[in-house]
């Protein structure tokens, strides 16, 4: 991301700036997509995102806020694709196949995580979408709560709010695990 900020956009051509901003942020939105629940859709979002960015390219006002314009195109296309597999899994008609298909993760993304993250993820999935983006936004990206409030069209307050629920509801679940962990690890020690 430090890249990106050093790059001022407006004094290269689209189709460098889309090459720069590729090469900068791509791994950092897939794992946005990826902590928002997009599972093996991660790399599709944040294809999607930055064909969206392409066509759109001309209409920014300012080529540096490309980076707040993807992010929010990721999290968004993440909110959809967790609201149509809620939508079909709540349909009895849908087949099993189809519904193993889309749980299943890409060998990436779990390539991207490690075994400890893994609970992590998992508590995260739990949150109500709104808590889990603030959360993502704020704690892995390190946004400011008003660019947060940007790229999810809500105000500062509701941000805080989402933030302060979501760490609350995390602490909660991820506290008892932890417990948990460090009383396996003690025991099995000589």
């Amino acid at each position: 991301m430090a890249q990106a900020d050093h790059v001022d956009l407006r004094d290269i051509d689209r189709e460098a700036a889309m090459a720069a901003l590729f090469d900068t942020h791509h791994l950092q939105l897939t794992r946005l997509a990826l902590l928002l629940g997009a599972g093996h859709d991660a790399e599709d979002l944040v294809s999607e995102a930055f064909c969206e960015l392409h066509r759109r390219w001309s209409r920014l006002r300012d080529p540096n806020s490309a980076p707040a314009y993807l992010r929010s195109t990721v999290t968004n296309l993440a909110r959809m694709r967790i609201r149509k597999l809620e939508v079909r899994r709540r349909h009895a008609h849908t087949e099993a196949g189809d519904l193993e298909r889309a749980t299943v993760e890409s060998a990436e993304s779990l390539a991207l995580l490690k075994d400890d993250q893994q609970r992590v993820i998992d508590a995260l999935q739990t949150l109500s979408t709104r808590q889990r983006e603030a959360l993502v936004l704020r704690y892995w990206l390190g946004l400011k709560e008003t660019e947060i409030a940007e790229a999810l069209g809500i105000s500062t307050g509701a941000v805080k709010s989402h933030v302060f629920r979501g760490m609350g509801a995390l602490t909660a679940r991820l506290e008892p695990q932890s417990e948990e962990w460090s009383k396996e690890r003690t025991e099995g020690q000589p």
